[in-house]
């Protein structure tokens, strides 16, 4: 693992494109989200399909094509500084080989924010472009929209993101232990789904953030053992576990955890406050850290945004 290069962070001021790579937005909901970002002297603009809902796959925010387009078309902008996801649910993975890579990269870094099912798009900025992106919250979500807590932290991390380097747990250490490497990871089921494509993830040598949302003990079983016979976690340095809502009673989830990952020797810090929860904080990939699973701290060795 290799730090990425960090984006310029934001200013006021700053033109923001949001986009839906994934699932149906609701429209209530983009509105506050938009009205939100506004009050912080942003400049949102929606693209042209983030609204649409694909006409036989109803889980879908249109076309494959669609998606990609308005992705390629926010980040190929000169004006954009940052390209929000309007939320998550599921198609990441079927439009992100209609994207022009090349085109990408010579439109520069910037900032890119998305969690849940874009740890699709999480990894393939990390591989291809080498950038550090943002796991934080969907501009349309409804953690986003109502949560004080929330906002602040992503504001933080866009604006001034000095201000937010560490991140505390509120659990004792599954493995104690400190670790140093460079963040990594996202939603668990998709960093499964990628095993076998040429974006699969590669822990060697990387602090492992791992989170997800209404999968039962056994199937978080079946998908970090997926991983590990994978090899995907070999010579991983440290694992930090954020939210696991409605995945059943925590301390069914912490056996499966302290089971598959414990046997790994390397330190296990857990609730870090990240993912599917309430109050989510946002937390940069790509970045060199330490996670000190004794103390109970995630700790960036610089701003996730330069």
């Amino acid at each position: 693992m290799r730090a990425l290069v960090r984006p310029p962070r934001l200013v006021p001021g700053a033109r923001v494109a949001v986009v839906a790579p994934s699932g149906p937005v609701a429209e209530d909901r983009l509105a506050a989200g938009l009205d939100i970002l506004r009050g912080w002297d942003l400049d949102p603009v929606v693209q042209p399909h983030a609204l649409d809902r694909h006409g036989r796959l109803g889980y879908l925010a249109g076309t494959d094509a669609d998606r990609a387009a308005d992705l390629q078309r926010a980040w190929c902008d000169p004006d954009v500084a940052a390209v929000l996801c309007a939320r998550g649910g599921y198609g990441a993975q079927r439009m992100v080989d209609l994207l022009d890579w090349e085109a990408l990269r010579a439109a520069g870094p910037k900032v890119l924010v998305g969690f849940s099912d874009v740890t699709a798009l999480h990894r393939a900025f990390a591989a291809r472009l080498g950038l550090v992106t943002l796991y934080g919250p969907a501009a349309a979500g409804v953690d986003f929209v109502k949560n004080t807590r929330t906002q602040e932290h992503l504001r933080a991390t866009l604006f001034a993101p000095e201000t937010v380097r560490t991140i505390a747990s509120g659990r004792p250490a599954l493995v104690p232990g400190r670790a140093r490497g460079v963040t990594l990871g996202g939603c668990l089921s998709l960093l499964a789904a990628d095993v076998g494509t040429p974006l699969a993830p590669v822990a060697r040598g990387g602090l492992l953030l791992l989170e997800d949302v209404g999968e039962a003990p056994y199937r978080v079983d079946r998908l970090l053992t997926q991983l590990v016979r994978a090899g995907r976690l070999d010579g991983v340095a440290g694992i930090g576990l954020g939210s696991w809502a409605d995945c059943g009673p925590y301390e069914e989830l912490r056996a499966v955890f302290a089971d598959r990952l414990g046997p790994l020797g390397v330190p296990v810090l857990e609730e870090i406050g990240f993912g599917h929860c309430d109050a989510a904080l946002t937390v940069p990939f790509g970045v060199p850290a330490e996670l000190d699973a004794t103390a109970g701290t995630l700790t960036l060795d610089e701003p996730a945004l330069r």
